[in-house]
């Protein structure tokens, strides 16, 4: 690689590094045909290159760093003094090839600032896509975040050639995007969504190619006073709404030279942390924006305990239940069971009555799920009355899961 290249890649894999969406889960499986290049499965990747030389699965970068808009939280905003670059098509197309060549990637996470036009920058990187396809043979991962504010038509040309776009919303209300994005406009970033989405679920009913791996958005946390029940509500909102395929979180990092309505300092990575859990109990659980958010205090997560086992703590009057009889949308709420523990129970008490050593046998998180169950040989009803048992079930980050 010469050096200019190497140099602009540097610059341009760094400022994609605030884009935590690259996950690659729900691609289809594809092998490239004979003289092209590439494949993919169906495994979930969320890795990207980066410029301290780690080997990676996705190239992630930004197309340029320039951007057209001021956003006050964004470090790559016009009236930021940061380095610029920008590739050209066939630059990002040499380097996906180029990194695919020597099994460095598996794919390409392609993102951007605005430069010229919404339409010219959309256009730049549908031709990434569409030259790695029709000219390379490439049937390895692509993903595009999208420019809302394009033309509809070529978002919907992008579709025919990426794995999955995706569009930011960026912040979690219409009152945060004003004072912090006014150049942008959350009416037409979520019709965007909206158009997305009907393309994708008519081309799922043709069987027909529109990024087949769906779409996804982020949201910044922590850069304004909206409340975790806030960004939830949005999440459930999009979910609902455009079967939004993941909203990720990424925690709000002040920036050089920062506008002074910005905070002084990152919120707690542990509040990333808890949405993240909450959005799980959101999508797999069976829990309701409110029922999430009664378990902390003021709209705000507890960050020392996960959002199911808050939930518990304060619904006592619910437990302990009967592993052998309840029903699995109550099970699924028993702090330390996940869903695919749940759904063992559930084909193992149809043979036997259930022990509690069976249940240890079926979940690494007995510990915390063990004051909220019934088995034949255990009922916990004293210990959930006991002042100290939410201290005694507080568990360290290491051991944290979304599972559980």
């Amino acid at each position: 690689m010469d050096e200019k290249l190497a140099k602009k890649l540097r610059i341009l894999a760094d400022a994609a590094k605030y884009d935590a969406s690259c996950s690659s889960s729900g691609a289809p499986k594809r092998k490239a045909d004979v003289g092209g290049l590439g494949s993919t499965d169906g495994n979930g990747i969320c890795h990207a290159y980066t410029p301290d030389g780690r080997c990676v699965s996705l190239l992630k970068i930004l197309l340029t760093n320039y951007c057209l808009f001021d956003c006050a939280y964004c470090v790559n905003r016009r009236s930021s003094n940061v380095k610029r670059a920008k590739f050209s098509v066939d630059e990002v197309v040499t380097l996906t090839i180029e990194f695919y060549k020597r099994n460095y990637i598996e794919g390409l996470f392609l993102s951007s600032g605005i430069i010229r036009s919404p339409d010219h920058t959309m256009e730049q990187m549908l031709l990434v896509a569409k030259k790695l396809r029709r000219d390379h043979g490439f049937r390895g991962y692509i993903h595009l975040k999208t420019i809302p504010e394009a033309s509809p038509w070529l978002i919907e040309e992008a579709g025919l050639w990426a794995d999955r776009l995706s569009i930011n919303l960026e912040l979690p209300t219409e009152k945060s995007l004003e004072r912090l994005a006014p150049e942008k406009d959350g009416a037409s970033i979520e019709s965007a969504m909206a158009q997305m989405f009907e393309r994708i679920e008519e081309a799922r009913e043709e069987r027909r190619h529109f990024s087949p791996a769906g779409q996804t958005t982020q949201m910044i946390v922590g850069a304004d006073e909206t409340t975790d029940a806030d960004v939830l509500r949005t999440s459930a909102k999009l979910y609902g709404h455009y079967d939004m395929k993941r909203v990720y979180y990424s925690a709000f990092s002040p920036i050089p030279d920062s506008s002074a309505i910005l905070p002084l300092k990152s919120p707690p990575l542990m509040r990333e942390s808890r949405l993240y859990q909450a959005d799980w109990l959101l999508r797999y659980y069976g829990f309701d924006v409110d029922e999430i958010a009664s378990g902390g205090e003021k709209g705000m997560l507890d960050l020392d305990v996960d959002p199911k086992l808050a939930w518990a703590l304060i619904n006592r009057h619910r437990f302990p239940i009967d592993v052998n009889r309840a029903e699995r949308e109550m099970l699924l709420r028993v702090p330390g069971l996940g869903a695919r523990a749940v759904d063992k129970i559930v084909v193992a008490r149809k043979h036997t009555t259930l022990r509690l050593e069976d249940v240890a046998r079926l979940t690494s998180g007995l510990k915390r799920a063990k004051p909220f169950l019934i088995t034949v040989d255990h009922h916990p009803r004293a210990r959930l009355d006991t002042l100290d048992l939410r201290e005694r079930l507080i568990e360290r980050p290491e051991q944290l899961s979304l599972f559980g």
